[in-house]
């Protein structure tokens, strides 16, 4: 007994298996985590180490190289950066291949970082050196601002971090934050001239702040083991650390045998100022900080955002008069309305395939046996999602609206074929279905196999693209294997026993207007198929002239394919724009705010309908950290507040350019779309790294840099290209002569340290401040730091006592140094990004990078990194993916048909969907990236399923004894209606990606535009095609005739 049969006799059984599909679905749908995609950036661990007062290659020579080198033997590390910067911070990111445990990776390098810690400097040492799992962008910004203006940024800063960075930090889900801003911390700011006229230097400071400000563990009276008559136990406190700039300024530094004594006061303003002055915020001109949460991998995202909100309001009523919470940069905004808008194309693809199919097959009975396919289908492809561990995001919901034209596909081969039989032989339902899936079981097996064989490999291929490709695979598969399973088991069973025998071979409309419409339907059908026979018959007679059409046919498929950009995912219009601020080496961090602020009026006011919030910072920025450096986050408005093309983010950020350039000249700005996958980096385009593989050294670089930025900026096809860093400043060195610091008595040691403390600022150890610990700090007050002659200002003491000025035993002259080194796997380097021109895919705009890197000096290298690298990994599977692909049909075809020859019918099909696809992409200025090759894959299968089904019926029919040309005639006349019938079912059901727009838009304009090319020419060309084919491959390689 067959599987069909047994379940058209039990169809009680076969809807019990369904409502269990739909109820384990059903109850997954709810438990499945949603984000927009999963986790498609590899793994990363950043080390953060900190060096107040040193430069950029002091950070490198004494921290970087030095941790650097203890980074081997790390598992599937894919490649390792840094970056040290004049401020004192060096930051190195190792990143790891795709599938790497974060956990297990972040305690190997922990377990590497710790080998080198004694060999670093010892205040790097005590400030400590952080390692945590990285992540290159943040999911959300919470931000406050004082309204009122009566506080500054430093204050706001201080109550956030204060009030709510611990808690939001212990928000389940949440990784790591990024504070724009600084807490309070103790500082002291010394004066040379008092220190000197009390032979004092900052190190002695330094030495009393560390003495008497100590918490004293003094112990207990009676403590075990004690006497045995003690009657008395208590608790001994002694000295605690200090909490106010008042008990601060007390402190003794120094005491004269007369009982005279020298205060921290009588040499030093004592305050309570910020822990680092580099930052400061601005929230819509008020004064501002915020905290940038990365979330921890695996997290929820939208789960975590309601969470952090929730906890962060929950904080507003102890917010001092003023203060407002807002939240400049959600990420999840974006989310919500893409995974929104393409749960809304999958209820328009449902609407529209059942639409297609009551036209075709003109009852709601007949029409309600394959739809019925579509809820068992889609809640049980979310119960093995479950299964598997993915999520509900935009590409498995991508693959489920692509799945809706074929998993209806199966059910209405078996509705027509069951149709088909009533009307012709006059045969009741339940025996009209009998005999059908002895006919078609075959023709469904292979469609399984082949769209199974298609979308399978994807599923095994490594890196970032694998696990984009994964997500296509499963959910697709999953989709079509359940498919199967109902076109075998309950639509055998629905057509047994809901369908109604066909009285006289014909159905009855009525002379209703849906009645008219059906005769004029079937009528214009029953012409079409008659002028299709007409046209076949003599195609078949003229398969040379048709193979010679078919060749040329694929030349220009060829050609098409090869002139489409590449890409690797669509830009969308995320809603938030990204604005880097960079001005000249040396100026100031009031020039910075000033532009930074300019930057945001722009927005706030000449797109002001399109921006609801502009959040602008000074002394932070993703090309660097400095006073020259800024950035300006700019939240949009709704997507409904701003329709078209002119009012989207890539248009925005191209007006914004244009306007920079003409009102700004005081600084670079660069307004920048993020990417699609914001872990992959900070905007679109490109980014690579530019090494130095000879030992050219810095400078030579940097000049090599100007000149690649130069040819860059002359080339059409690109624009925005830029270093992902700082240029070289100004900077003050100082020349010691130690034969004359020696001849005063004075020790290296205390030359530095005096240095150091004085103009670099030196963290001395920790105060209680409001039942928080804070840092104290010791500096030179302002007006002794200013200028080069303020050098000559500082003293040190000399072994005899006697106090000795620098301008002595030093001199300072100007150089050029960097504000920032990078490194790329051990080289020197220099990272360049970059876009392509509008219209000029990310491929191409690398490709002409490629040139114009080859005409630099030798020694010279480049390595993609970042979304390049994953772009560029995508790019060398494509053609593996789809050969094997390829491949698997075939010998799935083989192995049905037992034949090696009749496959090829099949497989020559191919090209005819491909060009659609190819053409349609083109035609819209679409690129070859990941989601068009997903398309791709599936216009392969569904080019393959349309054969098969003309392939299946002529094998048959030839076993019947006709000859190959009058079985592919036979076939081909069967099998028109199902085909045309499945095809425009399958684009009905992807159109509404077609012609999406929104959030996520793009993406599904890709994907749509390739299928429904591919399918309009895979189904055109292909009823004219295959039996040409069928018949040729019967006459040239089995010798039949």
């Amino acid at each position: 007994m067959s599987l069909s049969r047994f379940f058209i006799d039990r169809p009680v059984f076969a809807w019990v298996i369904a409502i269990v599909i739909m109820l384990a679905g059903g109850i997954s749908v709810f438990r499945l985590p949603v984000a927009q995609y999963p986790t498609i950036a590899p793994p990363a661990v950043q080390v953060n180490a900190s060096y107040p007062g040193a430069d950029a290659v002091t950070m490198q020579n004494s921290v970087t190289q030095v941790i650097e080198q203890q980074l081997t033997g790390l598992d599937h590390l894919l490649y390792f950066s840094s970056t040290s910067n004049a401020d004192g911070t060096v930051a190195i990111t190792a990143t790891f291949a795709p599938g790497t445990d974060p956990d297990i990776a972040q305690v190997q390098v922990q377990n590497k970082v710790q080998q080198a810690v004694a060999q670093l400097p010892t205040q790097v040492q005590q400030l400590g050196v952080t390692v945590a799992k990285a992540q290159a962008n943040f999911l959300l910004l919470v931000a406050m601002y004082d309204e009122s203006d009566r506080t500054t940024g430093r204050d706001v800063a201080d109550f956030i971090i204060s009030t709510m960075q611990d808690s939001l930090l212990r928000v389940p889900g949440v990784g790591t934050a990024i504070v724009f801003g600084s807490p309070y911390a103790m500082r002291v700011w010394l004066d040379p001239y008092k220190l000197r006229s009390y032979s004092l230097q900052p190190s002695d400071v330094r030495a009393a702040i560390q003495a008497q400000n100590v918490q004293v563990s003094a112990g207990s009276i009676g403590a075990l083991p004690a006497l045995a008559d003690q009657a008395l136990s208590a608790t001994v406190t002694a000295q605690s650390q200090l909490q106010t700039p008042e008990q601060f300024r007390r402190i003794i530094l120094k005491s004269a045998p007369d009982g005279a004594v020298v205060h921290l006061s009588d040499v030093a303003r004592v305050e309570l100022g910020t822990d680092n002055y580099g930052i400061v915020g601005r929230m819509n001109g008020h004064p501002g900080a915020g905290i940038a949460i990365t979330p921890a991998p695996g997290t929820n995202a939208l789960t975590l955002v309601d969470a952090i909100k929730a906890r962060a309001r929950s904080l507003e009523p102890s917010f001092p008069p003023g203060y407002k919470l807002v939240f400049p940069v959600d990420n999840t905004d974006f989310i919500r309305l893409s995974i929104k808008d393409v749960v809304k194309t999958l209820a328009e693809a449902i609407l529209l395939v059942i639409l297609v199919m009551f036209i075709f097959l003109q009852n709601w009975r007949t029409t309600l046996v394959p739809a019925v396919a579509v809820p068992v289908v889609l809640l049980g492809t979310f119960g093995i999602l479950s299964l598997v561990g993915f999520s509900i995001n935009t590409l498995t919901l991508f693959a489920l609206v692509l799945v809706i034209g074929l998993l209806v596909d199966d059910a209405i081969v078996v509705v027509e074929n069951v149709e088909r039989i009533m009307r012709e032989e006059g045969l009741s339902p339940r025996e009209a279905t009998l005999r059908s899936m002895q006919e078609i079981t075959g023709a469904l097996i292979g469609i399984g196999l082949v769209l199974t064989a298609v979308f399978l490999p994807m599923a095994f291929f490594g890196g970032s693209t694998g696990v984009i490709y994964r997500q296509f695979s499963v959910t697709i598969v999953s989709a079509m294997l359940l498919s199967i399973m109902c076109a075998l088991i309950l639509t055998p069973a629905l057509c047994a026993t809901l369908l109604q025998p066909i009285e006289g071979g014909h159905l009855h409309h009525g002379s209703g207007l849906l009645g008219r419409f059906f005769t004029w339907f079937n009528g214009s059908f029953d012409a079409t198929r008659e002028w299709y026979r007409r046209n076949l018959e003599k195609i078949l007679g003229r398969t040379k002239s048709v193979m010679l059409a078919y060749l040329a046919i694929v030349a220009l498929m060829g050609a098409l394919f090869v002139y489409l950009p590449t890409g690797f995912l669509p830009d969308e219009d995320q809603g938030v724009l990204v604005n880097l601020i960079a001005l000249p080496s040396g100026s100031t961090q009031a020039s910075t705010l000033a532009v930074a602020q300019k930057v945001a009026d722009h927005y706030l006011q000449t797109e002001s309908r399109n921006v609801d919030f502009a959040f602008a910072i000074a002394g932070f920025s993703f090309l660097g950290v400095g006073q020259n450096t800024g950035i300006a986050f700019v939240k949009l408005s709704d997507w409904d507040k701003r329709p078209g093309e002119k009012n989207a983010s890539p248009a925005m950020a191209r007006r914004a350019m244009l306007k920079f350039r003409r009102t700004i000249n005081e600084a670079q700005v660069f307004p920048l779309v993020p990417p699609a996958v914001r872990e992959l980096g900070v905007s679109t385009g490109f980014d690579l790294q530019l090494e130095d593989r000879a030992n050219l050294g810095h400078q030579k670089m940097i000049q090599i840099r100007n000149r690649l930025l130069a040819m860059a900026a002359r080339n059409p096809r690109l624009q925005s290209v830029r270093p992902a860093s700082l240029d070289d400043t100004q900077q003050l060195h100082i020349d010691v002569d130690q034969q004359k610091a020696n001849a005063f008595g004075i020790a290296t040691a205390d030359i530095n340290s005096t240095l150091s403390a004085a103009w670099g600022g030196n963290f001395v150890n920790n105060f209680i401040d409001r039942a928080r610990v804070k840092r104290v700090y010791i500096q030179g007050d302002a007006p002794y730091r200013m200028s080069p002659d303020d050098l000559a200002r500082w003293y040190v003491r000399g072994k005899s006592g006697t106090m000795t000025s620098f301008a002595s035993f030093s001199t300072a002259r100007w150089v050029l140094g960097p504000a920032s080194l990078t490194r790329y796997n051990g080289y020197p380097s220099i990272e360049i990004q970059g876009q392509g021109a509008p219209g000029i895919s990310s491929g191409t705009a690398l490709a002409e990078m490629d040139k114009l890197i080859k005409q630099l000096p030798a020694g010279v290298a480049y390595e993609l990194t970042g979304l390049s690298f994953q772009e560029q990994q995508s790019g060398a599977q494509a053609p593996a993916l789809y050969a094997l692909s390829i491949l698997i049909i075939y010998l799935c075809l083989a192995a049905l048909y037992e034949s090696w020859a009749i496959p090829m019918s099949v497989m020559l099909v191919i090209p005819l969907g491909v060009i659609g696809a190819v053409a349609a992409a083109s035609a819209r200025g679409l690129f070859n990236d990941i989601y068009f090759q997903v398309g791709l894959l599936a216009t392969i299968g569904l080019s393959a399923k349309n054969a098969i089904l003309i392939v299946e019926f002529a094998v048959d029919a030839e076993k019947r004894g006709l000859k190959a040309r009058d079985a592919a005639m036979e076939a081909a006349r069967l099998r028109l209606r199902p085909i045309l019938m499945t095809s425009i079912a399958f684009i009905a059901g992807v159109s509404p990606l077609a012609i999406a727009s929104g959030a996520g838009a793009h993406s599904q304009n890709d994907i749509g535009t390739g299928v429904i090319g591919g399918m309009l020419t895979a189904t055109i060309l292909a009823i004219f095609f295959v039996p040409v084919f069928f018949q040729l491959i019967n006459r040239g390689l089995q010798h039949h005739e």
